[in-house]
This record gives structure tokens, sequence and C-alpha cells, in this order.
């Protein structure tokens, strides 16, 4: 059968691993939902494809500067940065700095090399983050606001954009390939194992017809050994480095 494309799939696939019609899997359809859910929470918060960097363009009301914050989609899981709010390069006339460094500096880029330009706006850009500074953020994933710091009456102006690079989650209902992966396919497996000895702990020891006994602890405990696998393998080949830091 192909690999799964939508959510009914995916579960159908995860319980067909476990053993289904063969046996019956003891586990109701939300207890289902719910390991889905987490193993797609967790996917999310440590796989390096469950989420995306995205630039998102807001475009500042009246609200937002009475506020002082901006209201985050809650698919975003964290805010690196901004782009500079009213910096030397914004002014888009006469005054803007990189049109006067080419006109005093430089007569035209095919007479000589590249490097003074650069090196010119890079020193602009330190003095201006030294004498002038940066907006400092404050954003928390489960407020979904992002407080930035600084004038907002005097800095931005209503109806003017600013762009918020971020990590956006990657949903599977609009990125249907999710549900093919194969890290999530045995993660949430071994989530819906868990379930069912979970489920069949409680009838420890009860004799059935023709003399089958329940042995939920088993299947507990053999779920509980491949989720240690899978995490530990999330961790080295499919987390992304923690980056270096310097204090």
């Amino acid at each position: 059968m192909a690999k799964p494309t939508t959510r009914e799939e995916f579960k159908e696939y995860c319980l067909r691993k476990l053993g289904k019609p063969v046996i019956e899997i003891n586990v109701d359809d939300t207890q289902i939902e719910d390991r889905i859910d987490d193993a797609l929470s967790y996917y999310h918060d440590y796989h390096f494809d469950g989420t995306q960097k995205v630039y998102l363009a807001h475009a500042v009301t009246e609200e937002d500067k009475t506020n002082k914050y901006i209201t985050i989609p809650e698919a975003v899981i964290g805010v690196i940065n901004i782009f500079d709010v009213g910096d030397s390069y914004s002014t888009n006339n006469l005054f803007n700095i990189r049109y006067q460094i080419a006109l005093n500096d430089l007569f035209a880029f095919n007479y000589g090399p590249f490097a003074p330009y650069y090196m010119a706006l890079q020193n602009v850009a330190l003095a201006e983050e030294l004498f002038v500074g940066r907006q400092s953020l404050r954003y928390n994933r489960h407020v979904n606001k992002l407080y930035i710091d600084m004038d907002w009456q005097s800095k931005v102006v209503t109806g003017e954009y600013i762009i918020i690079e971020c990590y956006q989650k990657v949903d599977p209902e609009t990125y249907s390939d999710v549900w093919a992966d194969r890290w999530l396919e045995k993660y949430a497996t071994a989530l819906i194992k868990k379930q069912w000895g979970e489920n069949l702990k409680k009838y420890e020891g009860l004799q059935m017809p023709g003399g089958l006994t329940f042995n939920g602890q088993k299947i507990w405990d053999e779920a509980m050994d491949e989720l240690t696998k899978l995490e530990d393998e999330m961790i080295s080949p499919y987390s992304l480095p923690v980056p270096d830091m310097i204090g």
C-alpha cells in the first residue's frame, strides 16, 4: 500500500503495524488521536523537518502601537529577529546613506572593487548598532505575543510592515508528505503501543476462554524501549545541532 498522505491513512498505517486486523488493538479511537497529536508535538519540537524558517509581514495597526506588541500565529514556535525598524538604510531618497557612499566614494562599480563599498556599509551598521542600538524582542510561544521594546509612536507608522524572521510548524494538513516521515510513523506507532499496554495492564493475569491471559506489562515495556531508542535517535540524526555560545 502507498505511504499515508492523510491523518486517517496515517492512523490506519500505525494500527496495521501493530497487528490490525489480525489482532484486536484495545485502544479507543480518541486515545489514538491523542497519541498522534503527542507524536506531532514532539516531531515539531525536535525534528529538523518539523519546522521551517519563514518571514512574516505584519502591517502595523493602531492597536499594535497601543499594546506595544504584535500577535503572532499559533503555528510559530520561535521568533529569531525582525528587520530593523527605522535604520539608516530605510530612507529611500537623496539622503539615503547607500546613495551618499556610492556618490562620494565610488564613481562606478565597473572601475573598482566592491570591498570598500561593502566595508563602508559594515562600518555604518556597526556604528548604528553601537550608538542607536537594535530593538530588543520578547516572545513566548504559549503567549503568542511579540513584544518589541521601542518607542512605537515615533518609530513606526500605521500601515507600514514589520518583517519577522521566525520558525513555524510544518502543517501536515497542508504538506501531506509529513505523514510519510519514517521516524514519525515509528514514534506514533510506539506511542499507540504504549497506550495499548497501559490499557491491558489493568487486566493483568485475567484468563480468557482457551487459556489465554493478558500481558499488558510486556507490551508496555516493549513500547517504552522503542520510544527510548527513537528519542535517542532524534537527538543525533534528526535534530539541528545546538549553536556554540561563548560566555
